[in-house]
């Protein structure tokens, strides 16, 4: 019986590696799409900053220009109090007194006092 010979130009290579197909991009785009994205989230956080800071000026003024009306409505309300105080006074004694040696104005302030006092 005639020998098997290999088949002219040889048998071919095996192949003893996994020959796994390529999945997804390959590393150097998902690099590119991380700094993209850090890139844009970056933009966007000092964008956010800088609204920021426009609206804290914006309330910083808007407090310096509303000051004087509410400093006036605050001295209206303590003419008013002045006066009704030394109106019942009057209605109270017979006449005005006062606890001062002298006819100069002392503003006067009303601070918020407990009912009972502390324990110590």
């Amino acid at each position: 019986m005639p020998q098997d010979m290999p088949p002219s130009g040889g048998y071919e290579p095996v192949q003893y590696k996994r020959n796994l197909p390529i999945r997804g991009f390959r590393p150097g785009w998902y690099l590119v799409a991380v700094g993209a994205i850090c890139t844009y989230g970056f933009y966007k956080y000092g964008v956010g900053v800088r609204e920021l800071n426009e609206l804290g000026r914006e309330k910083m003024w808007s407090r310096v220009h509303i000051m004087p009306l509410l400093q006036a409505e605050e001295d209206r309300d303590q003419v008013r109090r002045y006066l009704a105080d030394r109106k019942r006074e009057k209605e109270l004694l017979g006449r005005e007194t006062s606890p001062y040696h002298s006819d100069r104005f002392v503003r006067p302030y009303y601070a918020a006092t407990p009912e009972k006092p502390l324990k110590d």
